[in-house]
């Protein structure tokens, strides 16, 4: 009995491939094969193919209960040197491990946040009276209860594809649901992968159907949702330039609190020497620094918590009121513009909560969400109370909050420890960028470039030198335009803006066509939070003349490179389809060229999923000899989370016996960048 495995949210489950199972099959196709040809079983096992091919798109499907499932692969072909048959099993102290490591990966920039929110909120007008901070901190405390806790943590997190996160994880569930990508290399095979699940038919389907129906017809909204995506991710990637600028400057600045000689050019040049250091390390890898940096991130919260708690006591606990939202109401109706404004600042208190999303693929869910409920929020919450404790008794401290605040025998070691943890914040968002664009990449929608896996636990753990560089060399860049918190963090806002709000659109349309809830819950979703991000999104608009429109240059030239690159890769498919050989003229060309074959195997690796390629026909008219063997290699990903272990490869004869010629057909998951 073969056996397949599923990764479901970071733990793995065993799935039996030969389970009964439903699938979508062609009612007038009955070859097990599905390709849309007629195939012939050779006595070697393996399948032979016809020219003759069937128009898909307009065949009528239906649902069937499938038996057990009997492959006719090659059975040395499923037996793939060095790849891991068996996971390692979790116990406590893994749990442990895992822990601290996600404390270093995921929770660094939304940790690091206290060091500069009310630095920016504050930044253009003065704190005149103490309701002004009241109503500041109430800003902040439910603007991290919304969006990262309700939004993220119960919410967005359960969008991921078999733990995958980050927007294109999104958009890879919706293409597996509606066959809503651009590039036309789908089979109908590809449905018929044991770990490929439909729902057996019922009223609840209907709305999701129409909206499949709708998805997988009109170009125009493929387009559009590929678009979003894109959008999203440039985002994503320029805030991967400025998180590591915003926070390793922010804890830098504080120096000029402990010694008021320090001058900002000199807190730039630390800044940029620490960046160095930090992008020089990522090669190492997310275990092993990871690792390493979760206890200090550990100790940065206890110390965040700890800090906020002393200054409750020692200035009192009048900010408790700012829970409620009534401060808020008054906050605008006092000073309109000024809270307005502070919308953008306080904005920057949630940054990093895309990052526990894109950077899930690490870890599970469940460990993401216990760690930020019951320590992380916590802890920033304590931080934020006792910052706001310490301004309502110091209202003309409106410049270096968090290290003004911080008591003047415990400051340099909470000075370094600040420091360590937003060399780890920037590491958060570095991390994240490779993840999305490792699956940009496996969309045709980024160009191939290198990828290191670092760890042999966790596939989804990589390190891509030229992004790697790349970040390195904008960042400092950026740091050097700007070399101020404010500016930087104007930009940040617009970026850390521009993903949330493609999220909310993704999430919206996976709650209609796959959860299939409730249509008023959805409209309560989508209006609440999307309105919610436009309020904040006007606020930062306001500060596109400050230095943020830099930003959108640059995500406008990564969005145009991603849009280019995918219609490219789109394109070149189809004329390979339009020139591909015929079966006549391959046969013809075979016996009237008289071409040598030496012994070995050949392999040309294509994009067609069917029929010969174009380019064997020149080496076929320009070469002596070829290989007494030829296995034309398409490397395809499918909409399937995982691709069970002895369904990764399919082999088929593509000529007469006597040719030697095969298809291999390597299936591999949309988010692995390997065939997993």
């Amino acid at each position: 009995m073969a056996e397949g495995f599923e990764r479901g949210n970071g733990r793995l489950a065993k799935a039996d491939s030969s389970e009964f199972r439903w699938v979508s099959q062609d009612r007038d196709d009955g070859s097990e094969d599905g390709e849309g040809s007629q195939v012939r079983t050779t006595s070697f096992g393996l399948e032979e193919e016809d020219e003759e091919e069937e128009e898909e798109d307009n065949v009528e499907q239906r649902l069937i209960r499938t038996g057990p499932r009997v492959d006719s692969f090659d059975v040395e072909a499923l037996e793939v040197p060095g790849y891991p048959r068996d996971y390692e099993e979790f116990n406590l102290g893994r749990y442990l491990v895992v822990a601290f490591q996600t404390l270093g990966v995921v929770f660094g920039d939304v940790g690091t946040s206290p060091l500069y929110t009310f630095d920016v909120m504050f930044n253009k007008y003065p704190i005149s009276v103490k309701e002004d901070v009241l109503g500041a901190l109430s800003l902040v405390l439910y603007t991290l209860i919304l969006i990262p806790l309700v939004k993220y943590v119960f919410i967005v997190l359960w969008g991921n594809d078999d733990g995958e996160g980050g927007i294109f994880a999104l958009y890879s569930l919706i293409c597996r649901k509606a066959k809503a990508s651009l590039l036309p290399n789908q089979l109908p095979s590809d449905a018929r992968i044991s770990s490929f699940r439909l729902k057996v038919p019922s009223p609840e389907l209907e709305r999701s159907l129409k909206i499949k129906e709708n998805l997988e017809t009109s170009l125009t909204l493929k387009k559009l949702l590929l678009m979003l995506v894109l959008f999203g991710t440039s985002m994503m990637i320029a805030v991967g330039v400025v998180t590591p600028a915003m926070s390793v400057m922010s804890a830098v600045s504080g120096l000029r609190v402990g010694i008021s000689s320090v001058e900002q050019d000199e807190v730039v040049m630390i800044s940029v020497a620490f960046l160095i250091v930090l992008f020089s390390v990522q090669r190492f890898g997310t275990s092993k620094v990871g690792l390493a940096v979760g206890p200090a991130l550990f100790i940065w919260f206890c110390c965040l918590g700890g800090i906020g708690v002393y200054n409750l006591i020692k200035y009192g606990f009048e900010v408790f009121r700012a829970f409620n939202p009534v401060y808020i109401y008054h906050f605008f109706e006092r000073n309109p513009t000024q809270a307005w404004l502070s919308l953008g600042g306080c904005l920057l208190c949630v940054t990093g909560s895309e990052a526990m999303f894109a950077d899930l693929c690490y870890f599970s869910v469940r460990s993401v969400q216990i760690t930020f409920v019951f320590l992380v929020l916590p802890c920033l919450l304590l931080g934020y109370l006792g910052q706001a404790a310490f301004l309502m008794e110091n209202l003309s401290t409106n410049q270096q909050v968090f290290f003004s605040s911080i008591p003047s025998s415990v400051f340099w070691p909470i000075f370094l420890i600040a420091n360590v943890a937003a060399l780890i914040a920037s590491r958060t968002m570095t991390t994240a960028t490779f993840s999305i664009v490792k699956q940009a990449t496996a969309l045709g929608c980024f160009p191939r470039l290198k990828i290191i896996h670092t760890s042999r636990t966790f596939m989804g753990q990589i390190y891509i030198p030229v992004i790697n560089w790349s970040l390195l060399v904008s960042c400092l860049a950026f740091v050097a335009a700007f070399g101020s918190i404010s500016e930087i963090g104007n930009a940040y806002g617009i970026a850390e803006l521009g993903v949330m709000m493609m999220t909310t659109l993704l999430v919206t349309i996976i709650m209609l066509l796959i959860w299939q809830i409730n249509i008023i819950v959805v409209l309560c979703f989508s209006t609440f939070f999307l309105g919610l991000e436009l309020l904040f999104f006007s606020s930062v608009l306001g500060n596109v003349g400050d230095g943020s429109w830099v930003l959108l240059v640059f995500a406008a030239l990564l969005f145009l490179i991603m849009y280019i690159w995918n219609y490219g890769s789109k394109l070149k498919y189809e004329t390979e389809v339009q020139q591909k050989l015929s079966m006549d003229l391959l046969m013809q060309l075979g016996s009237n060229l008289g071409t040598i074959r030496a012994p070995g195997i050949g392999l040309l690796y294509n994009e067609l999923v069917r029929g010969v390629p174009a380019i064997f026909g020149h080496f076929l008219t320009t070469l002596p000899a070829i290989h007494s063997m030829i296995i034309f290699v398409c490397i395809k990903y499918v909409p399937v989370p995982v691709v069970p272990q002895n369904e990764r490869f399919l082999f088929r004869r593509v000529c007469p016996k006597n040719y030697h010629l095969f298809r291999c057909i390597a299936r591999c998951k949309v988010m692995g960048s390997a065939c997993s």
